[in-house]
This record gives structure tokens, C-alpha cells and sequence, in this order.
């Protein structure tokens, strides 16, 4: 499948803000956004000029979908399936994207970003329940248990990656014990909660255009 091979910081940069694809680096004075808080390429900083609507939905969803290092049919499919859960359709969105093994690998401090959290769950590096899963979409229910798997809790990225845990920041939502390395899908979270800066609403009229 067809992935984004360049530069992750020009990811961040064209957003004007962190998407946190880079691990600890995006915490550092290292990270770009710090550096030049202006869209990449030659006429990058010209780019702030007067914006459409259009433009401004285009680019809370790209935001979205590239903090999650997803494909267009991808998020696609996962608005589809929002739209027809119960509830407000932004929210639900948000729901389906923190549920993703791969995201929650993350949040749970077994992995510094969401790439490496997609390469360690595809390389069979994790379980859920005490089984094994090697699909990085793999949608988590809540009172689900993540843990590495015995013969890989040992392995550097992870051990390096649980260290800095508590300096990245925790979400409500799932609770880890560092000891065990193991994390639990705890409850649903609520839109107050998931520290995603979109504003999901204009997700949504682009979508429904």
C-alpha cells in the first residue's frame, strides 16, 4: 500500500502545527514548527494569505488524516462509517481514529510515534487479550489489554519509548501500568478529552458538500 516517503516535519510545517510524527524530536527545540512555523517550499511564506472555506475545511482535514498517517480512501471509509454510528458524526470520527491499534499502541507510551507503532504491531510485536494481532487498524473495544509480547518487551524502542512516557502526556481514557507493560483501553472518551486540535466540524461540511 502507498505511503508518504518524505520529509514528516514538511507534514507538520504545511499544517502549522504538531502532529507529533516524529517521537521525543516533536517535544525538543529540534522539532521544525519551532524553527519555521511556515509552509515549506519557495513561496511558503506567502502562503498565509486570505483563505476560503473550502480551503480552511481542506486543511483541518489533512491535518487529521495525516496525524494519523492515514490514505484519503482510508479516512474516507472511516467518515462513512461515522456518519452512520449514533451520535454526532465529528465526535464519532475522532472515536474511530483513537480506537486504532496503532494510535493506542502510542498513547500508551509502547511506542514514540504512530509510524514506529504501525511497524512494531505489523512486525507482530504486540497482542491484545493475550493474543496476537499484526493489523495496525485493529478497532480496540473498551476493557481491551495491550501489552508487548513476551519476547519483545525487551526491545530497545520499547523500553527507550516507556521511559518518556509520563513527559509526552497521558489521556484519561486508557490507564497503563508501566511495570507490567501493559495498557487498558479504559472507557469511551469524550470529545473534551482527546487531545486532537482539529475542529472536526468543518470535517464534516467539507464531507457533506
Amino acid at each position: 500500500m502507498a505511503r508518504y516517503t518524505g520529509a514528516k516535519c514538511k507534514q507538520c510545517r504545511r499544517e502549522s502545527v504538531k502532529l507529533f510524527l516524529k517521537g521525543d524530536r516533536c517535544f525538543s527545540e529540534r522539532c521544525a514548527i519551532e524553527k519555521r512555523n511556515y509552509p515549506p517550499g519557495e513561496h511558503g511564506r506567502s502562503r498565509f494569505g486570505r483563505r476560503s472555506n473550502y480551503r480552511v475545511q481542506l486543511r483541518e482535514k489533512q491535518k487529521l488524516r495525516r496525524m494519523y498517517q492515514l490514505l484519503e480512501r482510508q479516512f474516507r471509509t472511516y467518515f462513512k462509517r461515522a456518519e452512520q454510528m449514533k451520535g454526532i458524526t465529528g465526535d464519532n470520527l475522532l472515536k474511530l481514529l483513537e480506537s486504532r491499534l496503532d494510535n493506542m499502541v502510542y498513547r500508551m507510551g509502547f511506542a514514540p510515534s504512530r509510524a514506529t507503532a504501525r511497524q512494531l504491531i505489523l512486525h507482530n510485536h504486540f497482542e491484545v487479550n493475550g493474543k496476537k494481532v499484526n493489523i495496525p487498524s485493529y478497532q480496540l473495544s473498551v476493557g481491551d489489554r495491550v501489552s508487548p509480547r513476551e519476547k519483545s518487551k525487551n526491545l530497545l524502542v520499547i523500553e527507550e519509548s516507556i521511559k518518556s512516557y509520563g513527559s509526552r502526556g497521558s489521556v484519561p481514557y486508557i490507564s497503563v501500568d508501566v511495570n507490567k507493560k501493559e495498557g487498558t483501553y479504559s472507557e469511551e472518551p469524550t470529545r473534551d478529552v482527546m487531545p486532537v486540535p482539529v475542529e472536526e466540524n468543518l470535517i464534516v461540511e467539507l464531507y457533506s458538500k
